[in-house]
């Protein structure tokens, strides 16, 4: 998702969980490649984008919000001002409405040049399977990307030719930001309340209580997207499932199982928050923004949502705003949260401008770009160590990202599982939220999903 980020910990980007994912959305065609997509690729590529004439290259992004937007507008200005015979077509549309108009564009005669792509299986996968998504390891060659982007972070954007494989194969895009779900905070109603931000889960637990009781919303939620809550409900499950059992099941993959005693537990944790009155009330029927507009407004003293919001959350709640990540079951546990990349920038099939299409990505991709998105409130995934930012809520969000990475905690976003996922497992929160399914019944159909589509993936 997009996403969405003190004393600067030292990163090691090239640390980052091979588990670490990004939110998926609806599912995409399912139609084989096209016969002449297998080797798009292949041909000698230009870098030298000056020389490649006059060029317009139309740019479907999700980079709408505050920081995002200033970022992509900063970037786009100082690209036409290097490039002039280059002029760039932005469209901006918000995450789910780019989600929903982007399938139908690819399969057109005339899509976008340059379009982010959900990395999931039901988005990036299907359009890789379909054949509408350009390889571009010859461009990672000639532009130096395996050196700017380690492995670990390549391998979000990577596909087999036929998208059954995620995770390896060709690459077909490369992503701007770094991405981790963690708590954001009020700091001022925690001092209101005479608490600290939490050191252990229990200790959030008592936190929740201690805020109900006093008339407080403890946790903001907007669930009407169906989306929100698997962020959630997936960082309540890492505190009780092992890590490597929950990059399994998020990448789809044979061995292991949703009916645990494990996932129960988390199940029945989070449903057990709804009967304690702990979210705001309807936060089935709020959407997204609404609920992180509210939060900004001093409506809740927790929110557990991805990085992408550290913009427009700071310029809400200004010192009052903090983050940090999940925390352990323990005091000095294994730190472990969702999270890995935002949404990968990748090159349409159909492009008659690929080349001109790459030196765009790489532009927005580079150091100094990084910089770029450092100063507009972003989190880059590249070069976080050099950064500087100020104390505050940017370096708490620097800082956790760059020891979750560092001590491999990242697992992946849940949705990514199956090409169908997103829709089952935002449904299934929904029902479980409003008590229309137990939790033995809500895994019991995350585990028909799963199961369906492991095996007959091999």
């Amino acid at each position: 998702m997009n996403p969405p980020l003190r004393t600067l910990a030292v990163l090691a980007v090239s640390a980052l969980s091979v588990a670490g994912t990004v939110a998926a959305c609806a599912p995409g065609s399912s139609a084989p490649p096209a016969a002449t997509s297998a080797q798009p690729g292949a041909a000698p590529v230009r870098t030298d984008a000056a020389a490649l004439g006059n060029v317009t290259l139309t740019v479907w992004d999700q980079e709408v919000r505050g920081g995002q937007a200033a970022q992509m507008k900063q970037l786009n200005a100082a690209f036409e001002a290097k490039y002039p015979n280059i002029k760039l077509n932005r469209v901006s549309r918000s995450f789910d409405d780019l989600n929903t108009t982007l399938r139908l564009a690819l399969s057109g005669n005339e899509p976008p040049d340059v379009v982010e792509a959900n990395n999931g299986r039901s988005s990036m996968g299907a359009f890789v399977k379909a054949g509408q998504l350009r390889p571009l390891d010859a461009y990672a060659e000639a532009y130096g990307w395996k050196q700017r982007y380690p492995q670990s972070v390549l391998r979000y954007s990577s596909y087999s030719a036929d998208g059954k494989l995620f995770g390896e194969g060709n690459l077909y895009g490369l992503p701007q930001v770094g991405e981790v779900v963690g708590v954001f905070y009020n700091g001022a109603k925690l001092a209101e309340l005479g608490l600290q931000p939490p050191k252990t889960w229990p200790d959030f637990e008592t936190a929740l209580a201690t805020a109900k009781a006093a008339g407080e919303v403890p946790l903001q939620l907007g669930n009407l997207d169906k989306w929100p809550a698997i962020h959630v409900f997936g960082t309540v499950q890492s505190r009780v499932v092992p890590a490597a059992q929950i990059s399994t099941l998020a990448f789809g993959r044979k061995g292991a199982s949703w009916n645990t005693p494990e996932n129960t537990t988390a199940a029945e944790q989070l449903a057990g928050w709804v009967d304690k009155g702990y979210f705001n009330k309807g936060f089935n029927g709020q959407g997204y923004d609404p609920a992180w507009q509210a939060f900004g407004k001093g409506e809740g003293v927790f929110m557990i949502a991805g990085t992408w919001l550290l913009a427009d959350l700071q310029q809400a709640l200004g010192k009052d705003l903090g983050f940090m990540l999940p925390p352990g079951t323990t005091a000095g546990g294994p730190p472990v949260a969702t999270g890995g990349t935002g949404l990968p920038f990748a090159i349409t099939a159909k492009s008659p401008n690929p080349d001109a299409a790459a030196a765009y990505i790489d532009f927005i991709t580079n150091a100094a770009a990084m910089k770029v998105l450092t100063s507009t409130g972003n989190l880059p995934v590249a070069d976080t160590a050099q950064q500087t930012v100020p104390a505050g809520p940017q370096q708490d969000v620097f800082s956790a990202f760059g020891t979750v990475t560092a001590k491999d905690g990242l697992v992946p976003y849940l949705d990514y599982a199956t090409p169908t996922f997103a829709d089952t497992l935002g449904a299934a929160l929904q029902d479980l939220l409003a008590k229309k399914q137990t939790p033995q019944e809500f895994l019991a159909t995350l585990e028909k999903d799963y199961k369906t589509f492991a095996e007959s993936n091999g």
